[in-house]
């Protein structure tokens, strides 16, 4: 196995992490509702993806308490 010879810095650690930081998103805006999407995914709002419907969207139920 190998051993290291000398302790490496708290710099030198630092220097070699400074490419693992989490980059912010980049969402761009769906061509049929407008909504922000993330690039080349279908779109959640509306089910779109490269302006045609591939996802059928089910429409929102509405419950009554008393059925709950």
């Amino acid at each position: 196995m190998a051993v290291q010879q000398n302790k490496k810095t708290s710099s030198k650690r630092n220097m070699r992490r400074s490419h693992d930081a989490l980059v912010a998103a980049n969402p761009n805006e769906c061509a049929n509702c407008g909504e922000l999407k993330r690039p080349h995914h279908v779109c959640p709002s509306c089910g779109h993806y490269d302006s045609r419907s591939v996802v059928a969207m089910a429409t929102e139920v509405d419950l009554d308490e008393d059925a709950a």
